[in-house]
């Protein structure tokens, strides 16, 4: 490996040593395998390719001032995926392996683990797929599980940045009693039209609204949406968006904080309402939004007005970010020192 420049390091794949594999055959699991190649072989007919029989997780390891490694809420990984599979009909990949794989992995290529101070971590994608072969639509007798790391830099580049968003109309992430509530391929790839529309817009991304009515917000492009308003952290309820572990970790860093918090749906008319607003998820852990803009209203929903974000969303990132990082201490039990 040659020398990172850990300090400018982009927010995309970067080749380490070391993935770990599973295969599941005959109605079980076999042992963690450790791999250093960065292929898969596959088969010409698995379901993960035809049928899209396919589940990931994102989640990051972080390098304290002691010298410790963290890993932020995997157990919610584990049961995340654990739904994904099960709503796809997958074999479920147990969560004491699950652990097993995210700790061997990241000790193998602990020398990817960005340093403290950095502004850096090791991001890590666990892989669920059918690697059974299917002609007919139905779930596959074989899967594989892999994860692989990568060390990334910082989501926003020189601190972080309020970004303009795109309200979509013309397009469907995912539909009530769908796949939405999973983490699972598909749903990204329904919602790149809208994205890529919205970037070569000039916003950094859109946001959905209910694909039924078309009248309250679902996610915020790969991300959940927050407002903030009378002391207030309010974020959609709706049956159509993944339940980020962030998102969840910010509803109780609020309430402890002495802020109420609201589940519900939220109107689209509620945004001139809003003081402050952001996405939220693992990669930025927080992006605030600076401008809304509404093309079939033609109408701007402004916050950040000094292009500075919020006080209330900052409060919020820097105590995640600080717990995540072990600065602070963590009263939740979140973290996880790996060994």
């Amino acid at each position: 490996m040659g020398k990172l420049d850990w300090k400018n390091l982009p927010f995309s794949y970067i080749k380490t040593d070391f993935n770990i594999r599973c295969f599941y055959k005959d109605g079980k699991w076999g042992k963690l395998e450790v791999s250093s190649s960065e292929y898969i072989d596959i088969h010409i007919a698995a379901t993960g390719l035809h049928y899209g029989q396919e589940a990931f997780e994102g989640l990051k390891a972080y390098m304290g001032k002691d010298g410790k490694i963290r890993l932020f809420r995997w157990e919610e990984n584990a049961k995340r995926m654990i739904s994904s599979a099960e709503g796809i009909k997958m074999a479920a990949f147990p969560v004491e392996m699950f652990r097993e794989a995210l700790f061997k992995v990241i000790q193998l290529n602990k020398k990817y683990v960005p340093p403290y101070g950095s502004g850096a971590t090791l991001y890590i994608r666990p892989l669920l797929y059918g690697s059974g072969a299917e002609v007919g639509v139905k779930p596959a007798s074989e899967y594989t599980f892999l994860v692989f790391v990568t060390p990334v830099g910082p989501y926003f580049k020189g601190g972080i940045k309020p970004v303009n968003m795109l309200i979509c109309r013309d397009v469907d992430r995912a539909a009530p009693l769908g796949t939405g509530i999973y983490k699972v391929g598909g749903n990204y790839a329904a919602s790149m039209r809208a994205i890529i529309a919205a970037r070569d817009g000039g916003y950094a991304n859109t946001i959905f609204l209910d694909a039924k009515e078309k009248k309250y917000i679902d996610e915020c492009g790969p991300a959940n949406f927050f407002g903030i308003k009378d002391n207030t952290y309010i974020t959609p309820k709706s049956e159509s968006i993944l339940n980020s572990i962030t998102n969840m970790s910010l509803l109780e860093i609020a309430k402890s904080m002495g802020m109420k918090t609201e589940r519900r749906q939220v109107p689209v008319e509620e945004l001139s309402s809003f003081i402050e607003t952001g996405a939220c998820g693992t990669a930025a852990v927080i992006s605030p939004i600076a401008k809304i803009f509404d093309p079939e209203k033609n109408k701007v929903y402004e916050y950040c007005k000094n292009g500075e974000p919020g006080t209330e969303t900052m409060k919020l990132n820097n105590k995640l970010v600080s717990i995540q990082n072990g600065d602070e201490p963590d009263p939740y039990g979140w973290v996880s020192i790996v060994e």
